[in-house]
This record gives structure tokens, sequence and C-alpha cells, in this order.
């Protein structure tokens, strides 16, 4: 598990990283607007993505009896919902150009959603590559996607393509991805499907299905909403303070979950052995990512000024509000992959609901009772941190990991990364340079977090150090 966890933490932050510097280069050059317009776009992708990426791909990697047939029969199956998919995009994207007055993006929109097929493809790529927790196949993949795609977007938003870079960008990067693992992943295609096999999967893969299209519906709701109500650039400014931390968060919530899910599966036997599997996932990930959550947001203000320049300093409130609400996503993923492995999805489909319900209502509230994007934007990190008690509250009995314990593994980490927070703001009121500021503020922040963590002695922090003496000593 410990190598797994290393490649895929490599493939995410070495991907994250990478798309991450191609973006700040992509947003000088382009508009607050060109990205408001690709958001709205990816909202209607993302959603049909998630009837042919979703729901069996989770099934082939939980379910312990699956064979090369069943990869291929899966195959069939999305392929064919990412066609049928495709001509419901290809005719409503007039529907949607006309909604949100943006009639230019008819046929951006219809080149944006091939995506889904190479996205039928891939999720059986990523679906075996994941049971084996051969993550390298994915590193490879995935970083010559991001290369290649993040070129291309470049050279064509210099050259004045506008929104035409973002979407062959995205779509590239698939496509890329996809041909790699051609080459890497061992599967040989059948031409045939087995549908009794495809209703073993349906039963557990369902329930993930609706939860995925839940949950990716609630994300976007935000989203549709602003560019609806407000504009193409205050969408742009949302979204790009929502991208900063959540390159980070896929960084390390996508380790997490890829390499949980498989690993618990296989110990699902053993309600023990899976509660400490998901304990070390909490505190580790906890706390990593409250540090940089908290120190991004601490330096979001010079940070957006040095990277992205003035035009995009509108976002700064937002990238601050997103860094708490995604500090919380490893704690959501971890009790939540727990219970995939366990086998009960009927129970993660309840949970879904019921937080979708609620935060419906958290929505609605900011929507009509605060005339403010920043309102839409706060309603997100209430319902985050009340969704972190929702989705705890089964593994009470499900691995005997109560409430009162993940409190008691988190809480250290939390603390002491707020204090590093106030502290990283306070360098501000010297006003220095842009430069300067944030070079100290990363400086003091990193030093405190670290003095912190050894005089309490953290026990995520002696864990890392203890590893990291291991490895060093081989």
């Amino acid at each position: 598990m410990k190598k797994a966890l290393m490649w895929k933490l490599l493939e995410r932050f070495g991907v994250q990283g990478v798309q991450f510097v191609l973006q700040i280069i992509l947003a000088r050059l382009l508009l607050p607007e060109h990205y408001g317009v690709l958001s709205i776009m990816l909202i209607f992708t993302t959603l049909a993505n998630v009837f042919v990426q979703n729901g069996f791909n989770t099934a082939l990697i939980q379910n312990p009896d699956v064979t090369e047939e069943d990869y291929s029969s899966v195959f069939w199956i999305s392929l064919g919902f990412a066609g049928i998919l495709y001509g419901v995009m290809y005719f409503i994207a007039p529907l949607i150009a006309t909604f949100y007055k943006m009639p230019d993006i008819v046929q951006p929109f219809r080149v944006l959603s091939l995506m889904l097929i190479p996205g039928a493809l891939n999720s059986i790529q990523l679906a075996k590559v994941s049971r084996e927790m051969d993550f390298k196949k994915i590193f490879t993949s995935n970083i010559g996607g991001i290369l290649v795609s993040g070129i291309v977007g470049i050279l064509l938003a210099y050259m004045g393509f506008g929104i035409w870079a973002l979407v062959f960008q995205t779509l590239l990067n698939i496509v890329f991805a996809c041909i790699v693992m051609l080459f890497t992943v061992k599967w040989k295609l059948r031409f045939r499907c087995n549908l009794s096999r495809i209703k073993v999967l349906l039963s557990f893969g369902w329930k993930l299905l609706v939860s995925s299209l839940l949950d990716t519906l609630y994300q976007d709701l935000s989203s549709l909403v602003i560019g609806k109500k407000y504009n193409s650039d205050t969408l742009g400014f949302y979204n790009r303070g929502k991208q900063f931390p959540q390159f980070i968060i896929n960084a390390i919530n996508g380790s997490v979950q890829s390499v949980l899910l498989p690993a618990m599966s296989e110990k699902q036997e053993n309600k023990s052995d899976v509660k400490q599997m998901m304990r070390t996932a909490v505190m580790v990930s906890s706390y990593l990512v409250f540090p940089m959550m908290a120190g991004l947001a601490g330096v979001a203000k010079p940070l957006v000024k040095l990277l992205l320049t003035d035009k995009w300093l509108e976002c700064v409130p937002y990238l601050q509000i997103f860094c708490f609400s995604f500090a919380f996503y490893p704690i959501h993923t971890s009790n939540l992959q727990a219970i995939n492995a366990m086998g009960r999805s009927d129970i993660f489909l309840k949970l879904e609901v019921i937080k979708k319900a609620m935060a419906l209502i958290v929505l609605s509230i900011g929507v009509f009772c605060f005339d403010s994007p920043i309102a839409i934007a706060v309603t997100g990190m209430v319902t985050g941190l009340i969704s972190c008690f929702i989705n705890a509250a089964p593994n009470k009995k499900l691995i005997d990991y109560s409430y009162f314990e993940q409190m008691k593994d988190i809480l250290p980490s939390f603390v002491i990364a707020l204090l590093m927070f106030v502290a990283v703001q306070t360098v501000e009121l010297f006003h220095w340079g842009a430069i300067a500021t944030l070079m100290m503020q990363i400086f003091f922040g990193v030093m405190l977090y670290f003095a912190l963590s050894a005089a309490f002695k953290l026990r995520p922090f002696i864990m890392l150090i203890n590893t990291l003496k291991r490895k060093i000593e081989m």
C-alpha cells in the first residue's frame, strides 16, 4: 500500500504541479470571461461523463472476482453510453447557448463533448490499473497527456484562439492519456458483452453512479447559478479561486481515494485492519492538507498578483473560502471509501441524498437571501463542514471508528494550521512588496508549522519523520 500511495502521490502532485504551471501561463494569456465560458461547458460534459466513468469503474475495483471479460463488457456498455450522451450534448448545445446568452459556444461545446468517447476507454484502463495498484502507469500517461495538451493550449492561446485554446487543451489531455495507456496497460479487448456479469456489477455500481451524479450536479450547481445570475467574468473569478486549492486537494484526495479503496477492499473481512488504514489516512492527509490550505489562504493576495497579475485579484476572496471548504475533503474521502470497501454502497447513496438535500437548502438560502456570489461560495464551506459529520456517522458501526476518535485524530493538525494562518496573514501588515511578502509568509508559515508539530509531538509528524528516516537508512 505504501509503494502504491507513493506512486499515486507522485502522479497526482506531478500532474497537478505541471497543470498548475500551464494554467498560470494560460491565465496570463486569456481573460476571465474565457474561463467562465469554459466552466459552463464543463458543467454539462462533466455531468454526462459521470454516466461513462463512474459506477462501473468503482464496481470493477471493488468486486473480488473480476474477469478479463468483465472489462470488455463494461467497456462496450460505457462506449454505448458515451455515444448516446454525445448525441444529446450535440443537440442541446444551441439551447445552452441561448439560455446563457453565449451564442459563440455552440461549436466549441460540441467539440469539447467528444471527450466522452475516449473517456469510456480511459475508465476501463484506470479501473484495471487501480485494481492492480500499479499507479506508475497512471503517472506516465497523465504526465504525457497534460504536457502535450498544455503546450498545444498555450500555443493556441498565444496565437489568439481564445476559448478554443482551452477546448483543445482539455480534449487532448484525455485523448493522449488513453493513447499512452494502450501501450502500457495489458488488456485485450474482446468483442463480447456478458449482460449477466453487467447485472452483477450494476447491483453495486448503480448506487455509486447515482451518488456521483448527485455530487457532480451539486458541485456544479453554484457555477450554473452564478453563470446565469451574474456574468462570465464573475464565473471566471469564482472558478479561478476554486481552481488553486482544487489543484492541491485533487492531488492528495485523488491519491487517498485511489489507494484506499482497493487496499481496504482486500481487508474488508477484518474491521480492525480497515479501521487502522483509515485512521492513518485521516491523520496523515489532515496533517498535510490543513497547512497547505491554511497557507494558501494566507498568501492568496500576493500569490495572485505575482502569478496571474492584477486582472485576477477579484478571485482572492473565493480562493480563501474554497481553501477552508477543501481542507476537509480527505476526511470525507477516507470515510466514504471505508463504506465502499465494506461493500455498503447502499449507505453511500443514502448519505449522498441526505447531504445534497441539506446542501440544496443551504445554497437556496445563499442565492435568495443574499445577492452576492461570495455568499454562494460560503454555502459550500458550510455544507462541507456539516457533511464531515454525516459521512463519519456510519463508520462507528461499520469499523468502530467514532466521532470522538476522528476529532481526536484531526483536531491537533487543524489547530496548529489555524495558528499558522493567523501568523502568515500578520506578515501582510508590514506592507512589503508582493515578492518579499510572499517569501516571508512561506518561510514563516513552514517554520512555525513544523516547530509546533515538534513541540506538541503530533503523531502524524512523528510517523512521517520515522518513515523518512527509514527511507534514508535504506
